[in-house]
């Protein structure tokens, strides 16, 4: 049988392709089948039912502690997003006379420093993403107006944000590895899938780049 994927003789897409994150939960589900597994185990015997009861209840557990990391990684990036609001509200108050900034955006920035963080996957894209764009229209100001950039205190924010966004970055790798492990354990047939399709358990939504990440990562450098 041939290899599926073929390097000696591959199909070369020269364009490129543009890979984006689909933002959709995935509910788990059990058929007819998963039922008559465990009736048929119970059938055989208090052993196998037990058994198998011990397997749904270590099942949850792990489950349940996946959960937890991916809250403790969350809280990492949330973190680390905090401070990040906190620099550009600094530079952005700098040079409010220079530039106009989206009133809505500030508005979600404020909202989530004053303690409303958001609680779930999608929010917290929502608030990367505006604090993304709030980076845009300061950096667009500096370069309408270069005499803005000696400008000590903005230099430094400026420096202090692309490092909490690097900090971002290595959070958002743990908080996705973490998100892989709990989207790949709950479709384990039979004992995690069964588990998960009785509590409501979903996928859950990798971190995304934002628009103005992706359009700023295309442009030309040198």
């Amino acid at each position: 049988m041939a290899n599926e994927l073929d390097e000696l003789n591959p199909v070369l897409k020269e364009e490129g392709h543009d890979v984006n994150v689909i933002a959709k939960q995935i509910p788990v589900t059990v058929g007819k089948g998963s039922v008559v597994f465990e009736v048929v185990l119970w059938c055989l015997g208090i052993l196998p039912g037990l058994i198998f009861l011990l397997c749904k209840i270590n099942a949850k557990k792990e489950l349940d502690q996946i959960q937890q990391r991916i809250q403790h990684d969350a809280s990492q990036i949330d973190n680390y997003m905090e401070q990040r609001v906190i620099e550009l509200k600094n530079a952005a108050k700098l040079v409010e006379k220079s530039i106009d900034l989206d009133k809505d955006v500030m508005t979600k920035i404020a909202a989530y420093r004053a303690g409303s963080n958001p609680n779930n996957d999608a929010l917290r894209n929502e608030v990367q993403a505006s604090m993304d764009q709030v980076e845009h229209k300061i950096n667009v100001a500096l370069e309408n107006y270069p005499n803005l950039e000696a400008h000590s205190a903005i230099r430094d924010a400026m420096q202090k944000n692309s490092y909490l966004q690097r900090e971002i970055t290595a959070a958002r790798e743990l908080y996705n590895d973490s998100v892989l492990r709990w989207n790949q354990a709950i479709f384990v047939w039979p004992a995690k899938k069964i588990v998960a399709a009785k509590n409501g358990y979903t996928t859950r939504i990798p971190f995304i780049a934002s628009k103005e990440v992706k359009e700023e990562s295309r442009g030309t450098f040198f």
